[in-house]
Parts: C-alpha cells; sequence; structure tokens
C-alpha cells in the first residue's frame, strides 16, 4: 500500500504523534475538530495497514502495532528474529531487525544513526549520544515500547 506522505491527512498524523491534540491542530489548520478527528481516522487506518502489509511482504509476525505512532514489533520467520517497522517522515517506511553486527566497519553505519536520531526527534524521544548504533537503537526501542499498549 502507498504511504500518501504528501496528503494532509498525513501532516495531521504527524502533528498528533507530536503530541499536539486535536483542538490545536484543528485551530492550526483552520478546520473543525471533527473534520481532524475524521482524517485521523482515515490516515490511523492507512498507516495500520501499510504496516501490516509490510509485515506481510517481509515475513514478520506482528507482536505489537500501533498506528498513532507508525511503529510495529514483531518477529522475522525467516530470521527468527525480532523485528521492527517504523513509519518515519523522513525516510519512509523502514523494516529493522535485531541482529549482532560490527556497526564501526558497516557501510550503513552513518544511515543508522541518522534514521535512530531522526525517529527518536519525530517521536519526540531522548535518546543519549553514543557513537554505538546498536545502543542506541536499544534505548530508543526501549522507549517506544513503553509508548505503545
Amino acid at each position: 500500500m502507498f504511504l500518501p506522505m504528501n496528503e494532509k491527512q498525513f501532516g495531521f498524523w504527524k502533528m498528533r504523534r507530536s503530541g499536539m491534540s486535536n483542538i490545536t491542530i484543528a485551530n492550526l489548520v483552520g478546520i473543525t475538530r471533527q473534520g481532524v478527528f475524521q482524517a485521523l481516522l482515515a490516515m490511523d487506518e492507512k498507516i495500520d495497514a501499510s504496516l501490516r502489509e509490510m509485515a506481510r511482504a517481509n515475513r514478520i509476525q506482528i507482536e505489537k502495532i500501533d498506528g498513532e505512532l507508525g511503529v510495529l514489533f514483531g518477529k522475522s520467520i525467516p530470521f527468527q528474529k525480532a523485528a521492527f517497522i517504523f513509519v518515519s517522515e523522513k525516510h519512509g517506511m523502514q523494516v529493522w531487525y535485531e541482529h549482532d553486527g560490527d556497526c564501526g566497519s558497516c557501510d550503513e553505519y552513518t544511515k543508522c544513526i541518522e534514521f535512530i536520531w531522526d525517529f527518536a526527534a519525530e517521536l519526540g524521544i531522548k535518546i543519549e549520544k553514543t557513537a554505538d548504533p546498536t545502543k542506541m537503537a536499544e534505548e530508543l526501542l526501549a522507549k517506544i515500547r513503553e509508548k505503545v499498549p
């Protein structure tokens, strides 16, 4: 499923995810609170469907999903590892797998650090700055888990 990141609904969703109330969003954009509510319901359904579709495509068994935050926790069936799917304003949909690796020698080191910082900022989560992306990711995931019912 295509995730319409340029639609107004996605903008409302990002605002709510950052902590804004529906009435604040309504006042900012000049529509009714009910209009915001309806747009968010529709966007939540799209986010949820996109997360589920990405999980199916990557053979991830869903454990927890939160469309309001744009996160899915699961387990990769082929890899038998924890798997995570995120909706990021800047990075789009991301699928991450728990793994032990040598971050210092990885070509993706800078991208991982950037994504972790950006996603933490999108969720309003403070994490410790470290040169180890694994530690940063573990801290971020633990704090996200606290937010997901």
